[in-house]
């Protein structure tokens, strides 16, 4: 928030703050709410937008908000944003056109319906933040490409893991360390859990449960590092990563080939390590005098250094990405640009049999494991995220992955046009 904060202050003290329209009010949408109501000067929440309107209303009364109109028309939001009044809407595509809102903020957690939002968005000039790993870690590149052209900013956001591992992995690279390895830090990684497994944490938490599974499963951590793989040309060792069991991120210098990270600089996890849930980077020095220095520093005698942040904050910090994305014109985390390097290929969770149709994302029939994207191609593997409603042509394995083979893809879906697209524009399969 350095730099940020002030700026949103100047803001503030000239009534000419962030109009921000968010799409999706779920537990992260109402979160977020509150928090730039209640906490954040210089920005306002000016619409909501979300299938069921009443949950849009409640998200803004539950931040404080009175009077809050609803709007069925692009002009009725138009009016309110103008009047200073909040304003709900059924229908995102009121938002993404509306005059006056700078900045799109999508929180859905859907794919193929984020995937239009953003688009449309990005087609009215507003800039866009996400919060939807799933979508960025399927076609984030060629969205990307599309807000470039469009010359507006489009990323993923802080608080989450992938905006906060970018963050640091600036940070170590601007110190002039050179970062071999972005890691995640999870509590619990076990494929085969479901939404029955996890029903109970989901309630204690206020999630949904196929939400908490995509946790659990591994689904989550992969497209959380397929996102940072690519903004920054990292790989996967190998499918699904490494993530190795550790008591503490300070084991992972140990726990990872140094010739590997310094071939191939790497996404990866640890499992249970302490400080869970928070994010680290293994960065490379051999100058002796850096090195003596940094181990004054009391980061070790090198070569490796690990430098790690303690948690993510999720809603908390979503406002920073917003200001900076408004006012900076500076993505968290986006890909960069040279086109996919890893992606999120369907695994099965069970042994699949012909005519069954995939469920989604963290429910009871596959699971995802990064790929680094050349391989995914050559063999044809199925992105998760278009895994869903696809219907099996024959029997598939329990833990494998599936191909484009093995199913039937239902027409007429944006998801699949957008990745064929993705395909054809970054035809070299794998960044430069």
């Amino acid at each position: 928030m350095i730099i940020v904060d002030r700026e949103l202050g100047r803001r503030e003290e000239q009534g000419n703050p962030i109009r921000v329209g968010i799409v999706g009010a779920g537990a992260m949408g109402r979160a977020i709410t509150l928090q730039i109501l209640r906490s954040v000067p210089g920005m306002e929440v000016v619409a909501i937008s979300n299938r069921t309107p009443e949950r849009a209303r409640e998200a803004y009364e539950a931040a404080g908000a009175r009077d809050v109109g609803f709007a069925e028309r692009v002009a009725e939001v138009e009016q309110s944003v103008g009047a200073g009044r909040p304003v709900v809407t059924d229908d995102p595509a009121n938002v993404c056109a509306a005059g006056g809102i700078d900045v799109i903020l999508e929180v859905t957690g859907a794919v193929e319906f984020a995937g239009g939002v953003v688009l449309d968005a990005i087609k009215h000039g507003k800039h866009v933040v996400t919060m939807n790993a799933e979508l960025q870690g399927t076609v984030g590149p060629l969205l990307q490409r599309r807000a470039d052209d469009a010359g507006v900013v489009l990323t993923d956001s802080d608080g989450d893991q992938p905006g906060v591992m970018m963050n640091l992995y600036r940070f170590v690279e601007g110190i002039g360390v050179r970062p071999v390895l972005v890691g995640n830090l999870k509590g619990l990684h076990d494929p085969y859990r479901n939404p029955t497994t996890q029903e109970g944490f989901a309630k204690a938490r206020g999630l949904s449960a196929n939400m908490a599974t995509s946790f659990a499963d591994g689904t989550k951590v992969s497209y959380e590092m397929a996102i940072v793989a690519n903004a920054t040309g990292l790989r996967v060792a190998q499918r699904g990563m490494y993530g190795p069991d550790a008591a503490s991120v300070h084991e992972a210098k140990d726990l990872f080939s140094l010739d590997e990270m310094l071939e191939h600089p790497m996404a990866d996890y640890l499992v249970g390590a302490e400080p869970a849930p928070g994010v680290f980077v293994l960065g490379h020095e051999e100058h002796p005098t850096q090195k003596a220095l940094l181990d004054l520093y009391k980061l070790g005698d090198g070569p490796l250094y690990t430098f790690y942040r303690p948690y993510h904050l999720c809603h908390f910090e979503v406002p920073s990405t917003i200001a900076r994305a408004a006012l900076f014109g500076d993505a968290t985390v986006a890909p960069d640009g040279a086109g996919p390097r890893v992606e999120v290929v369907a695994t099965a969770k069970r042994e699949l049999q012909p005519g069954e149709a995939l469920d989604g994302i963290g429910w009871y029939m596959t699971y995802g494991l990064c790929e680094n994207t050349r391989t995914a191609r050559a063999e044809d593997l199925l992105p998760m995220g278009v895994a869903e409603g696809c219907t099996l042509t024959r029997t598939v394995a329990k833990d494998q992955v599936l191909t484009y083979a093995d199913v039937e893809v239902p027409p007429g879906r944006l998801t699949d046009a957008l990745l064929a697209q993705q395909r054809k524009e970054f035809n070299n399969g794998d960044g430069p």
